[in-house]
């Protein structure tokens, strides 16, 4: 009896005849639920396991197989595009000079939004409006660098009004989104317009448009189930894609796509930060880079993954030096996921003389401007600006700590606050952009009533 599960069956009045696991009274079906304790996998922390089954889990983990495979893909560089801050610096320091040292001792260069929130409320309520402030300054010195560019192409006008077989589901607030990307990316000039716009057929490679569209390759980041290009194969006749995405779906466009004739595809199971797009072996020739709300940092990756010269510096063999950008779009969204340490474009935001800890704060903010739907009301005071400033001179003798400043702010401003936080992240990339030799815009292209995360980063390289 003492192997035995000590669990009482009242209905037949008796104990449970199993033998008790190892070091528990009862068997594996009644072992109560206090008793187990469960961790986080090593390999894939997005699953947990019983921490008594760990080191065989390990062992037949899919997630090892996978991380092992894509490990040996040429294109696999570990943080090849994640960036740098204070923290990599001293730890590359110490590497260099063969110094040994503990990682924990290393303050964590990417916070969480909790960690984010409480380093606000540390702050004392004037330098909390003395950041406020700051914010509202520097978005007033190029307020008018973000234009309103909601355009639908004329190719994409039939496939919207269902007069051509689709064969992915259709949401026609996803797909207004993906049609104006399109628009945004013919206005520039990185698309040309098919030469049959408005005939019964889709494009073909028999018009001259169409052959130097076909012959471009197209680069989707984070593209999930890839919608986005397959919207631009059908309306433009795209025929050689990848699709960049660091996790499984269903329902994915790629086998629609693979019957397509002619059409090349890839898809490239891999995260932006580890992506060499040069040792890409296949991707050859001129190439356009998109991304439909790209969230947070994924941004950051994917423009230091076109653009860094930090790849023609590492000087493999298997670089392929015959790929070039010739544009992208990019949606982004997020912002409150951004970190220090990815951000693009670090010189800009100390040029305008915010710290790391404030561009932090800006993230944080950025969530007030997806809370709530304020309509057209979010817009008008965007144009009127804040009244923070004001708002903490009335209130300042009564508010002792930031959190309650926070928390006695209207929530349009709030909202406001959140977008003009945004539209600083964005512009810094934008400028980013510029520098590398490309003609670039930010635009919103679509109204906040079908996304209120809606800034397209758009560019083209004129040679």
């Amino acid at each position: 009896m003492e192997n035995r599960c000590r669990f009482w069956l009242p209905k037949k009045k008796r104990f449970c005849a199993n033998a008790s696991l190892q070091g528990s009274q009862f068997c594996g079906n009644h072992k109560p639920e206090s008793e187990e304790v469960r961790v986080p996998c090593p390999v894939d922390p997005s699953h947990s396991i019983l921490q008594e089954n760990l080191e065989a889990h390990i062992k037949r983990c899919p997630s090892v197989k996978q991380a092992q495979a894509l490990q040996a893909q040429p294109f696999y560089k570990k943080g090849v595009n994640g960036g740098m801050d204070e923290v990599d610096e001293v730890e590359e320091v110490l590497a260099r000079s063969n110094i040994s040292f503990n990682k924990p001792f290393l303050e964590s260069s990417v916070l969480s939004s909790v960690a984010k929130r409480d380093a606000i409320c540390r702050l004392s309520v004037v330098e909390l409006s003395q950041l406020f402030g700051k914010i509202k300054s520097i978005h007033n010195s190029f307020a008018s660098t973000i234009l309103e560019s909601y355009a639908i192409p004329e190719a994409c006008s039939r496939w919207l009004n269902q007069q051509v077989e689709r064969k992915v589901p259709f949401q026609e607030k996803h797909a207004l989104q993906q049609a104006s990307i399109l628009g945004n990316m013919e206005a520039i000039g990185i698309l040309e317009k098919p030469d049959n716009v408005g005939v019964s057929e889709m494009p073909c490679s028999n018009g001259s448009s169409a052959d130097k569209t076909s012959s471009t390759s197209v680069v989707e980041f984070g593209a999930g189930r890839g919608y986005l290009t397959h919207m631009l194969a059908d309306c433009y006749g795209i025929k050689k894609v990848y699709l960049v995405e660091r996790k499984s779906y269903k329902l994915k466009a790629d086998r629609s796509l693979r019957q397509e004739k002619g059409m090349a595809i890839q898809r490239l199971r891999i995260d932006i930060e580890d992506l060499d797009l040069h040792a890409v072996e296949s991707l050859k020739g001129p190439f356009l880079a998109i991304g439909k709300h790209l969230c947070g940092p994924a941004t950051d990756l994917t423009l230091r993954c076109c653009l860094s010269e930090q790849h023609s510096q590492k000087g493999d063999a298997c670089h392929n030096v015959d790929c070039n950008l010739k544009g992208l779009a990019i949606a982004t969204c997020c912002h409150h996921l951004c970190q220090w340490k990815h951000y693009i474009n670090k010189d800009f935001m100390l040029s305008l003389g915010i710290t790391k800890e404030e561009f932090h704060a800006m993230t944080w903010f950025t969530s007030w401007a997806v809370d709530a739907e304020h309509g057209s009301e979010l817009s008008d005071a965007l144009t009127h600006g804040l009244h923070l400033n004001s708002e903490v001179g009335d209130c300042g003798s009564s508010v002792e700590r930031a959190e309650e400043l926070m928390r006695n702010m209207e929530a349009l401003d709030r909202a406001v606050l959140g977008l003009i936080c945004k539209e600083i992240i964005d512009v810094g990339r934008l400028m980013w952009i510029k520098e590398q030799g490309m003609v670039a815009k930010l635009v919103k292209y679509v109204p906040s009533s079908i996304s209120p995360e809606n800034h397209l980063l758009a560019a083209s390289k004129h040679v």
